[in-house]
């Protein structure tokens, strides 16, 4: 999802310290917005799964799978640091800002890392602990350092590790991978591209200015907004997939034929556009399809959490569902 935006009116160099560092800085290390969809995610894995989990472990698991997910974001920005001081959004973030140094942010995620994917292999177990581990890495060296900067397909395949959360929430519970943990990530894979690209079209500046091949700036907004579309379609049958597995109920098929329809009419929307109407009304729609696409995977990790809980209560007109 995208990060927390930080308003400051200039950017300073890594080692120009106006204050000392505070909690608050260290905690936006962390991506804070970032990290509650990777909590949310984790804990509807976590919860729908097959098996009971005592709740100091599911605590614990939650927990560790946070300070991993903010360990990534740590080490995130102290990578980009250089283009965090270019990109108008991220001028007011801990490093470019001046607050902390690009070392103390290097320490506090390698360490972060580290008592994540450690404690949530005592907690749990080590399938869940090495996803974990890998989601990091994967984050950090394969997306921030490698794609990012290298492909305008950063974000397509980058997105795998927003996805992971649930997966890891499922292993956490059950020691393992299933085809309802697999679908659970390819729905946020499948969603990222679209969600991030209708960002992208109307903060086209940003990335321009800081050289990162996002697609608007390597191939135009012309065949940006085709991608939009074409990755929506690609979208429904995967979202529809998942509800046809032991963790899709009732709930969760109402949810996906209200919010597919809703997404693909603002695709849709945004792909009929021209450049000239969306600049007339300040990029209007793709700022709605935007905030709807947040909406969009929110509610369907809700649905699966009230099919799990009705699967729970027992409820007996949801047994016809097999469920």
């Amino acid at each position: 999802m995208s990060d927390a935006s930080l308003n400051a009116s200039t950017a300073q160099t890594p080692d120009a310290r106006p204050q000392d560092a505070g909690f608050g800085d260290f905690f936006a290390l962390l991506k804070p917005r970032v990290m509650s969809l990777v909590v949310f995610t984790a804990l509807v894995g976590l919860l729908a799964a097959p098996v009971s989990v005592h709740p100091i472990v599911g605590f614990a698991a939650i927990l560790f799978i946070a300070i991993g997910g903010g360990a990534s974001g740590a080490l995130n920005m102290w990578w980009d640091a250089d283009i965090d001081r270019i990109m108008k959004r991220t001028k007011g973030r801990p490093i470019p800002a001046g607050r902390i140094t690009e070392g103390e942010a290097f320490g506090f995620g390698i360490a972060l890392s580290g008592i994540s994917v450690i404690m949530l292999g005592l907690a749990t177990n080590f399938v869940a602990a090495g996803l974990l581990a890998f989601t990091i890495f994967f984050y950090v060296v394969v997306y921030s350092m490698w794609l990012k900067r290298w492909t305008p397909q950063n974000i397509v395949i980058g997105g795998a590790a927003g996805a992971f959360p649930p997966m890891i929430g499922w292993a956490a519970a059950t020691g393992g991978v299933s085809i309802e943990s697999v679908l659970m990530f390819t729905l946020i894979f499948m969603w990222t591209p679209p969600h991030f690209w209708a960002l992208a079209l109307f903060m086209k500046s940003d990335y321009d200015e800081a050289g990162v091949p996002m697609l608007t700036s390597t191939h135009g907004r012309r065949v940006t907004r085709n991608h939009i579309l074409a990755y929506t379609i690609l979208l429904v049958p995967v979202s529809f997939a998942l509800g046809f597995t032991s963790i899709g109920g009732p709930a969760y098929i109402v949810a996906a034929v209200l919010l597919n329809a809703l997404f693909l009419r603002g695709a849709w929307t945004i792909w009929r556009r021209d450049e000239a109407t969306a600049e007339a009304d300040g990029y209007a729609t793709e700022k709605k399809v935007f905030k709807h696409s947040l909406y969009y995977l929110f509610g369907l990790f809700v649905a699966i959490l009230v099919d799990a809980t009705l699967r729970g209560m027992d409820i007996a007109p949801f047994a016809s569902w097999g469920l």
